[in-house]
């Protein structure tokens, strides 16, 4: 298994983006009431395994049982958006 990058700017380079989702769960004494929960990380599109794994751990551990998830994702910093830059001029 490979080691994670470890900065956000090293996961955004290695193609991850930030993604935000909000869960609606029902309240574990009052299962009429829903109440919202939001998560954000960096994980990868399309597959979002940090998320469905985080979705995996709410099945698991939470007792309030999740109604529906809304999520999005965004890039941060596309291709074509990044240049390496080997020099530096200042003008005074």
């Amino acid at each position: 298994m490979t080691e994670e990058p470890r900065s956000e700017m090293e996961l955004m380079l290695s193609g991850y983006g930030l993604t935000t989702a909000e869960m609606f769960y029902r309240m574990p004494d009052h299962p009429s009431v829903l109440n919202t929960f939001v998560w954000q990380d960096y994980d990868l599109a399309p597959d979002h395994p940090r998320l469905f794994r985080f979705i995996e751990y709410w099945g698991e551990e939470i007792e309030g049982p999740l109604h529906s998830v809304r999520f999005c994702h965004r890039k941060l910093i596309a291709p074509g958006e990044w240049r390496h830059v080997t020099g530096e001029f200042r003008v005074h």
